[in-house]
């Protein structure tokens, strides 16, 4: 965990985005991407044009690893509809991204934290499994004693995100419901993210 939280907004630069919106990223003050050739604009194939849309989506979410992501492809292309939708819809409906989309914490990475150390309860019942999928009318909440971490108050009056549509907030902010299925046009992601060019690049 420490070593994520020391490095984790090095991929903006990397990848030339403020990947999370947030005002502590590099990109706010330096544009250009590390190294001595940082400012020269890169000329990407459709390969690296590809690669980079999977790195952006797949760091956005807390740099989830390669194989649980392609694990998550996999399934979004065995379900009917749109691949790309479908992936989307996945990677949304993990308790750690619906944590971090209703600000109950202030990063994926801190989402992800609580998540694993109890903090967390989904339909009453404690989890500590960041991956799971919830699923529409699952009722999220934050454990009673876990409501006064200075963190989780912070988080919630934070002006930096809006709550995405597809979740209802009540109880201070402690109860999270799915309302309906997440779609790619319903998510706040602050950078363009290209969820086609992810399927195009699993099935090369």
């Amino acid at each position: 965990m420490t070593k994520i939280v020391q490095a984790k907004h090095k991929i903006d630069r990397r990848l030339g985005v403020n990947l999370w919106g947030r005002p502590k990223s590099p990109m706010n003050t330096r544009k250009t991407r590390p190294g001595q050739h940082g400012q020269q604009q890169p000329k990407r194939s459709d390969y690296g044009t590809q690669l980079l849309a999977k790195q952006k989506l797949r760091g956005y979410y807390g740099r989830i690893n390669e194989r649980q992501f392609r694990r998550f492809f996999a399934e979004a292309s065995r379900r009917r509809g749109d691949t790309s939708e479908n992936l989307i819809n996945l990677l949304e409906r993990r308790v750690d991204a619906l944590v971090y989309r209703a600000k109950i914490a202030p990063t994926i990475f801190a989402a992800r934290q609580l998540v694993s150390h109890g903090h967390i309860q989904i339909n009453g019942k404690k989890i500590t499994i960041p991956s799971q999928l919830m699923e529409e009318g699952d009722i999220l909440t934050v454990r009673q004693k876990s409501r006064t971490l200075p963190l989780i108050l912070e988080s919630l009056v934070s002006p930096e995100r809006d709550l995405p549509d597809y979740i209802a907030v009540d109880d201070g902010g402690y109860r999270v419901i799915i309302t309906r299925s997440p779609k790619l046009s319903d998510v706040p992601y602050p950078v363009q993210m290209e969820p086609n060019l992810v399927t195009e690049f699993y099935s090369r």
